[in-house]
C-alpha cells in the first residue's frame, strides 16, 4: 500500500488559515485592487456614478471638524483647520492637492466603542438660520435600507444651490444634491435635512466609495454600522468646504468597517465661491500678471498670491515670505479685484 504524502494537506491547511485571517481585516479604506467591487444596486441615489472603492486615505496632521477655523498660525500655509462640532477637537488638514479625501484621527471615528447602540436609528439635525444642514447620524441596518427605487429630489434647493454646467465636469452639472447619508443606506430621499450642495467630484470620488463600503458590509453580514456625516462650513458660507465621514461596524466593534475621513467639496478645474455657490472655470480667471490697467489705478497695491490656496497676502506677511516659489505670484491691483477673481484675504496680515 502506497503511503500518502502529508505535505500537500499541510500546505492547504496553511493557505486556508491565511485566507481566513485576510477576510477578518476591517474595511477601513481598501485599495482598488482589493476586489471589493460594489454591485449595481449600491449606486442608488448617485445618478449611476462609477462603481469605486476608496484608496487608502492620506492622514491629516492632528485634530477634527464642524467649521473652518480662521485663527492665523504661521505653520498653516498650505493647510487649514477645522473644529469638530461634536468634541471641539481641532484638525489641521492639507489644502486639496489631488486626493478626494484625507484620514482624520488615524482613521478612527469618534465613537465610544464600549457603548455602541444595538438597534437601528437615524437622526438629522435641524437646518440652521441660514438654511444649512447639520450632522446626519444613523445606526445603519438592513431594516433601514430602501426597498424601492429612489424618487425625485429636484424640488429641494440646499443652501448655496446653483444650477450650472461645465464641459469639464462629469455629467456637466457642477453641483449635485448630495445626501449626507446616502439613499442606499437609510432610504432618505428628498429630506432637506440630509441634502447639501456638493460638487460632482465630492459626490462620486469623495463620498460614494465609503457609502458603498458600508452598504456592502451590512448586506453581506446583516450587522449594523454606526455612521455619521457632518458638513463643514466656513463662517456664514452657504456651501460646505467639505464633509467629515465616520463609521464603525457595531457587532464586531470595528473589525468589519472603520473609517474617519474628510472629503473635499471641490471640483478640479473650477473655482468656487463658497459664500454664494457661484463659480468660474479656473482657466477663465484673468491673468493677474498681464493686467496692466490696474497698475495705473491710484488704489493699486502690491499683493503676493498663493495660487494653490488662492489666498492673497501683503509682501511682508510671514506666509508670503516663506511661500514656495512654484505657488507664489506677485499682483498689483486692488483687493476687490482679487476677491472677484476667487482669492481670499490672508487671516494673518488681513490685507
Amino acid at each position: 500500500m502506497r503511503k500518502r504524502n502529508g505535505l500537500p494537506a499541510l500546505f492547504a491547511l496553511c493557505l486556508a488559515l491565511c485566507l481566513t485571517l485576510a477576510a477578518c481585516q476591517p474595511r477601513t479604506a481598501p485599495t482598488p485592487d482589493s476586489g471589493l467591487t460594489p454591485s449595481q444596486n449600491q449606486t442608488m441615489g448617485r445618478d449611476n456614478p462609477p462603481q469605486t472603492v476608496p484608496d487608502e486615505p492620506q492622514p491629516a496632521l492632528d485634530g477634527q471638524q464642524g467649521e473652518v477655523d480662521d485663527e492665523p498660525q504661521d505653520e498653516l500655509e498650505g493647510f487649514f483647520q477645522i473644529t469638530d462640532a461634536h468634541t471641539g477637537q481641532v484638525y489641521t488638514i492639507p489644502e486639496y492637492s489631488g486626493e478626494a479625501y484625507v484620514a482624520l484621527n488615524d482613521n478612527a471615528p469618534d465613537f465610544d466603542v464600549d457603548n455602541l447602540p444595538a438597534r437601528s436609528f437615524e437622526e438629522y439635525a435641524e437646518l440652521d438660520s441660514l438654511g444649512r444642514c447639520g450632522a446626519a447620524y444613523a445606526n445603519v441596518g438592513l431594516d433601514l435600507m430602501p426597498t424601492e427605487k429612489r424618487g425625485a429630489i429636484g424640488q429641494v434647493k440646499p443652501s448655496g444651490w446653483q444650477t450650472v454646467q461645465y464641459d469639464i465636469v462629469d455629467g456637466k452639472y457642477l453641483y449635485n444634491r448630495c445626501h449626507l447619508i446616502g439613499y442606499q443606506l437609510t432610504a432618505e430621499n428628498a429630506n432637506k435635512q440630509n441634502l447639501i450642495t456638493g460638487t460632482r467630484y465630492l459626490n462620486v470620488q469623495g463620498m460614494l466609495p465609503f457609502e458603498n463600503l458600508t452598504a456592502d458590509y451590512v448586506k453581506e453580514t446583516g450587522n449594523h454600522v454606526l455612521y455619521r456625516v457632518t458638513p463643514v462650513f466656513d463662517g456664514d458660507n452657504l456651501v460646505a468646504h467639505g464633509v467629515q465621514m465616520e463609521a464603525i461596524s457595531v457587532e464586531d466593534k470595528g473589525e468589519g468597517v472603520l473609517f474617519n475621513v474628510y472629503c473635499y467639496n471641490v471640483q478640479p478645474g473650477i473655482v468656487i465661491d463658497y459664500a454664494t455657490g457661484e463659480s468660474i472655470r479656473a482657466d477663465e480667471i484673468p491673468d493677474a500678471d498681464t493686467d496692466t490697467d490696474t497698475a495705473a489705478d491710484a488704489n493699486a497695491v502690491t499683493y503676493i498670491l498663493n495660487t494653490n490656496t488662492r489666498k492673497f497676502h501683503y509682501p511682508d506677511c510671514s506666509s508670503a515670505v516663506n511661500m514656495k516659489a512654484n505657488v507664489r505670484r506677485e499682483y498689483v491691483g486692488t483687493r476687490e479685484e482679487l476677491i472677484a477673481q476667487g482669492y481670499e484675504p490672508c487671516g494673518r496680515c488681513k490685507p
